[in-house]
């Protein structure tokens, strides 16, 4: 088990190519940690090289509801009104405190994701 800090993207290269070698094969004990160590090496460089902006809150609100099959109508449950919801999910009215709270726990949306501000 030779590992190192991955620090360029031959490095990445390595790393990747190990731990689909390890995934493929049968593994011990130490190949298990090995593939641990690796694949939060692998973590660390791609958020530092490859990092991924969060959803806007607006965004983050569509998405769910597509996902949980909801309507406008069913947010509109969730912070007060279907007007509400309509001004919200259309950028005309910002979220309040209390909306991220309600939207957060009901739609499993990290609460981070909803107080970001909108440009």
């Amino acid at each position: 088990m030779d590992i190192k800090v991955i620090k360029t993207a031959r490095d990445h290269d390595r790393a990747l190519n190990r731990v689909n070698a390890l995934i493929a094969g049968k593994r011990t004990k130490t190949d298990n940690n090995e593939l641990e160590v690796l694949g939060i090496l692998i973590d660390v460089y791609e958020d530092e090289h490859f990092p991924i902006a969060k959803p806007s809150p607006i965004e983050a609100i569509k998405f769910r509801m597509e996902q949980m099959g909801m309507k406008q109508v069913d947010v509109g449950r969730i912070i007060g009104s279907k007007s509400r919801a309509s001004e919200v999910l259309s950028g005309k009215r910002p979220l309040t405190l209390p909306m991220i709270r309600n939207l957060s726990g009901e739609l499993n949306i990290p609460a981070e994701v909803l107080i970001q501000e909108v440009a």
